[in-house]
């Protein structure tokens, strides 16, 4: 297991949580991580899968910082959100279940590995959740548009995603952006307990149904339907290349 990923064993039960300091900011590294991780996991026997980040950030979403370091290398900045993609495809193309174990803030890229799990647990309290990509100049894939339409319905996803709307707890279990609000300490608990009791029901019969209901949630993550060469081009323009200095300066502060 990557020193990236840790591997907890709960009997058929395995958590992996992401173990990049301080907030586990999606580099390639952290991706291809992630994506083997799962792979792993389930080679290892393991019939559901709980991913948790850390106590205050489950994931604060691509490393920009990183990105921007990348310059004008348009095939590295490709490769890199390659990995990204990738380990998103891998999360949704899981066979079996994954639940999302948020103790604190998933923005952005966190947001997008929450809503390709089945089931989102989020900590009570001031963690907040969303595509936040427009307010630092980034237009999202049409794939992770359908993500969150699949969730909270058609126009409130236009809505928080042209906006980049992040929310609150109360408000993302009330609009249906995650299924249940726990108690920090208890957010992995929560987890696990759904998926041992998705985990008693008949398994092939469940397995062959979430298989069908996620049809399009694999669809939505396909190369054509996040078509990265028209993301990469839209990178290098002048409003999106302005929004993410800002962004990287403010997190230089």
């Amino acid at each position: 297991m990557s020193e990236l990923v840790d591997r907890l064993v709960h009997g058929p039960v395995h958590e992996l949580k992401l173990a990049r300091a301080p907030v586990n900011a999606l580099n390639p590294s952290l991706c291809d991580a992630l994506a083997s991780a799962i792979t792993e996991a389930v080679a290892a026997g393991a019939h559901g899968i709980v991913l948790s980040g850390g106590p205050k950030v489950f994931s604060a979403g691509l490393d920009v910082p990183f990105l921007v370091s990348l310059g004008d290398d348009r095939l590295a900045l490709k490769s890199a959100w390659n990995a990204f993609f990738s380990a998103a495809r891998t999360l949704a193309q899981s066979p079996v279940p994954v639940v999302a174990a948020m103790s604190g803030h998933a923005p952005a890229g966190g947001c997008v590995l929450a809503l390709c799990c089945d089931y989102r647990v989020l900590a009570r309290g001031p963690a907040m959740i969303g595509l936040n990509e427009t307010q630092v100049g980034l237009a999202a894939p049409e794939g992770i548009l359908q993500l969150l339409r699949r969730v909270v319905g058609t126009h409130r996803a236009e809505r928080m995603l042209v906006s980049g709307t992040l929310v609150d707890a109360e408000r993302a279990l009330a609009i249906g952006l995650v299924d249940e609000l726990a108690e920090i300490d208890f957010v992995a608990t929560r987890a696990r307990i759904w998926l041992e009791e998705l985990l008693a029901l008949p398994r092939r019969p469940m397995l062959q149904t979430r298989a069908l209901a996620r049809k399009d949630l694999v669809a939505a993550l396909q190369p054509e339907r996040i078509g990265l060469d028209g993301f990469i081009d839209a990178w290098f323009s002048p409003d999106t290349q302005a929004g993410l200095r800002a962004l990287v300066a403010k997190l230089g502060k």
